[in-house]
C-alpha cells in the first residue's frame, strides 16, 4: 500500500471504481482502435505488466474484502459492479416497488453491427429481475427465463430497463421484465419472464458454505 494511502473498505470501494472505469475504457477503445499493429503490441505488453502487479495479491475463493452481501454490495458483479470490467454498469433503483435499471452499451457488447449481443439483453434481464425479486423481500435464483427479441438493442444509446414482480407462490417467484430505451421508454425491445426459487438452508450452505 502506497505511505499515506487509506484502505478502508470505502476507500477501497472508491479505488476499485476507478479502477473499474479505467478498464472499461481500455476495453471500449480496445475495440474500437485502428491503431498500427506495432502500437497494439506495445500496449498488450504494458497491460499484461500492471495485469502481472495485480494479479501477485489474489483473494482466491473468498468474498472480496469490499464486497458486503447483506446489504447487497457486488462491486465485481458483471452487470452492476462498479469495479467490473464487463459491467456496463447498470444503475438499479426500486421505485413502487418497479426495479428500473439504466445503462449504455458500448462497442464491446456489439453483436450484430451496432447492436448488442442477444445474449448481453439476456445478463441484463436476468440481473434486474432477480434485483427486483430480491427487493420484494423474497429472494432465490434464477431457474427458467423465457426470452422474447421484438427489436435490436442499441450501442451508444441509453436503455432503459424495468422488472415486476407478478407471482409468489412458496418458494417460487415469477417476475418479467423489458428492455427500451430512455428516448422511448413504451418500445419494447425486448422482454423477459423468469422464475426465481428461494433456497433452503441446506442448499445455501453446500453452494455458499467455503465463501462466505
Amino acid at each position: 500500500m502506497l505511505v499515506g494511502v487509506d484502505d478502508t473498505q470505502a476507500s477501497r470501494r472508491e479505488a476499485i471504481t476507478e479502477l473499474g472505469d479505467a478498464l472499461r475504457t481500455l476495453i471500449e477503445h480496445a475495440t474500437k482502435t485502428e491503431a498500427p499493429a506495432a502500437d497494439l503490441l506495445r500496449a498488450a505488453a504494458s497491460i499484461r505488466s500492471v495485469a502481472a502487479h495485480l494479479g501477485s495479491q489474489t483473494r482466491g475463493a473468498s468474498v472480496p474484502a469490499a464486497d458486503d452481501l447483506l446489504r447487497g454490495v457486488r462491486m465485481y458483479n458483471p452487470v452492476t459492479g462498479h469495479g467490473s470490467a464487463l459491467a456496463p454498469p447498470l444503475h438499479i433503483e426500486v421505485v413502487a416497488g418497479t426495479a428500473i435499471g439504466r445503462c449504455t452499451l458500448g462497442l464491446a457488447f456489439e453483436g450484430p453491427p451496432t447492436f448488442a449481443h442477444g445474449g448481453v439483453s439476456a445478463m441484463l434481464l436476468d440481473q434486474i429481475l432477480g434485483h427486483a425479486v430480491g427487493a420484494s423481500g423474497n429472494p432465490g435464483m434464477t431457474v427458467r427465463l423465457n426470452m422474447a427479441y421484438l427489436a435490436p438493442v442499441p450501442l451508444r444509446t441509453p436503455l432503459r430497463l424495468t422488472a415486476v414482480v407478478d407471482e409468489v407462490t412458496g418458494r417460487r417467484v415469477t417476475a418479467t421484465g423489458t428492455i427500451a430505451t430512455e428516448a422511448d421508454p413504451g418500445t419494447i425491445l425486448v422482454s423477459a419472464t423468469g422464475t426465481f426459487v428461494a433456497l433452503r438452508a441446506d442448499q445455501a450452505r453446500r453452494l455458499f458454505g467455503r465463501v462466505i
